[in-house]
């Protein structure tokens, strides 16, 4: 071992020649290298092959000419590759050519910037103040600020684990075929015509965000002059739809969803820019509970909207995140994409299981198209396929495990129910409270749109600068655009929030 790295070294204190020379002749050092290796391999049986070694590199030192020195060295590495097949010699010729192309195009990465909710996660842990409250990250916590694993989660669980035929095989590159059934009929209802639904299984709500943006931006027409698919978001969104789309290879283009000067949904712009937009858009919808701001269309305004986009021939993409865990009731969640799909939309749907079932660990979701005919189905499942097989070949299957086993039990499934009504109970609990408190410690604005919103948040109106003073003289970690999750508030923290939000926003508007 020690002998190459010993010669390994030698070349490069012998050869302190320019790069550019080594450049030029490493080919022709190659030949050489091979020539000298195939005489000595001839003449291997009369020599001693580590005494000429280094009897070779003793007389390399006394050569000025560095070609010679190449030529010498050259020998001494032959007569060591032929004693000890250290192939690692040959590639080594090589290096003077490659090394700085590899090391240039890594010195000249740049840093990516930080994710912003994970890195205001990363600085809430780091904070060693003991009021700290942490309203950013979106997943539920209990009424003493701690993750809650679900009862009827947990028993499905243990069920699994108990059970002998269970094992770790792949997964089919769909997924479980029965989970998808089961995840379909929670979407689309217990009485939906599944045979003319393509689903798979997915990485959660991102991975089928992603898969449906790549099968999008693949089949759908282009509108007009355009070479890519548009999609229109709303305006605010969840953070990481324009990177997942853009990814797609899409045309990310935005709507008005939220009127900063009412703090409640900006109905009249949002059928405006959906109106303006090239016939044959996407239009990408969130199903219940809007994020970030909790403002839901209400069933007329729905209609208005399937009206105007069958009107203007626009494909709509359903982001369902919340289903369950918006009002408490499953049912009354899925409305708005049920009743798209019974006035004829061929929508695309992503599915997660993170929050209504607390499964954020666990990457678990489905993506399906809405079909004309089960010839088409087929043909849509063919193509998901050929997406997911290159991108990651097969789903996990533990998550899937215990939503196909919660789903299947009639005990399990009405458990799970009342675990998700409590989840949402308490969220909606915390919003009353939070602006009584408001109320209580002297706030005069009007925050009665927090008590209309739904879901996980608060989209509360306050600005960035107010944000940036709640975390800098409170320790109360949020995202910059007034976010407040919920969650992260407990009958031992709201009066503390309460104060710092009426401190931060005394005297101030929260509304544009």
């Amino acid at each position: 071992v020690l002998l190459p790295m010993h010669f390994t070294s030698r070349f490069r204190s012998i050869t302190s020649i320019q790069h550019h020379t080594i450049n030029e002749n490493c080919k022709t050092n190659l030949n050489i290298f091979n020539k000298i290796l195939s005489i000595i391999r001839l003449i291997l049986p009369t020599i001693n092959i580590f005494s000429s070694t280094k009897s070779v590199i003793k007389q390399t030192k006394n050569l000025s000419n560095p070609m010679f020195k190449v030529f010498s060295l050259n020998i001494a590495l032959a007569l060591l590759a032929t004693s000890t097949n250290f192939s690692p010699i040959t590639a080594f010729a090589m290096e003077s050519s490659t090394a700085t192309a590899a090391k240039s195009y890594l010195a000249n990465i740049p840093e990516g910037p930080p994710d912003a909710i994970l890195g205001i996660a990363e600085a809430f842990k780091s904070c060693t103040d003991e009021n700290k409250v942490n309203v950013c990250v979106g997943a539920y916590r209990d009424s003493s600020g701690k993750p809650w694993i679900l009862p009827s989660v947990r028993k499905a669980e243990e069920r699994l684990l108990a059970d002998p035929s269970v094992n770790k095989e792949y997964a089919p590159i769909a997924g479980d075929a029965k989970y998808v059934d089961l995840a379909l009929g929670f979407a689309y209802g217990a009485n939906a015509d599944l045979s003319k639904i393509a689903g798979v299984q997915s990485l959660s709500g991102t991975g089928a965000c992603r898969i449906g943006g790549h099968f999008l931006a693949k089949f759908v027409p282009k509108p007009e002059g355009m070479d890519k698919v548009p999609i229109y978001i709303p305006n605010p969104t969840w953070g990481n739809h324009m990177a997942i789309f853009r990814e797609c290879g899409m045309d990310i283009r935005r709507y008005r969803y939220y009127d900063s000067s009412t703090n409640r949904l900006d109905y009249n712009g949002l059928l405006e820019d959906l109106k303006e937009a090239p016939n044959g858009s996407v239009i990408l919808l969130h199903a219940c509970a809007h994020n970030p701001t909790g403002c839901d269309p209400t069933m007329d305004q729905w209609k208005a909207i399937s009206d105007l986009v069958k009107e203007k021939s626009h494909y709509v993409f359903f982001d369902s995140a919340y289903q369950g865990f918006a009002s408490g009731d499953a049912e009354a969640d899925a409305s708005a994409l049920r009743f798209f799909v019974n006035e004829g939309h061929n929508l695309v749907l992503a599915q997660s299981f993170a929050k209504n079932f607390g499964l954020y660990g666990e990457r678990t979701g489905t993506l399906s198209v809405v079909c004309n005919t089960p010839e088409e189905k087929s043909a849509v499942m063919s193509q998901l396929k050929l997406i997911i097989r290159p991108m990651y070949s097969s789903p996990p299957i533990h998550g899937s495990s215990i939503v196909k086993t919660v789903l299947t039990d009639e005990a399990l499934t009405k458990e799970y129910y009342e675990n998700c009504k409590e989840m949402a109970e308490r969220i909606r609990s915390m919003r009353v409270k939070l602006v009584d408190m408001l109320k209580s410690v002297g706030s005069t604005h009007d925050w009665s749109h927090v008590t209309e919103q739904i879901g996980m948040f608060a989209f509360t109106g306050m600005n960035s600068d107010m944000c940036d003073e709640l975390t800098s003289k409170y320790s109360i970690f949020l995202t910059r655009d007034g976010r407040i999750s919920l969650a992260g508030l407990n009958d031992g923290n709201i009066e503390y929030v309460a104060k710092a939000i009426h401190d931060v926003t005394d005297g101030k508007k929260i509304v544009t």
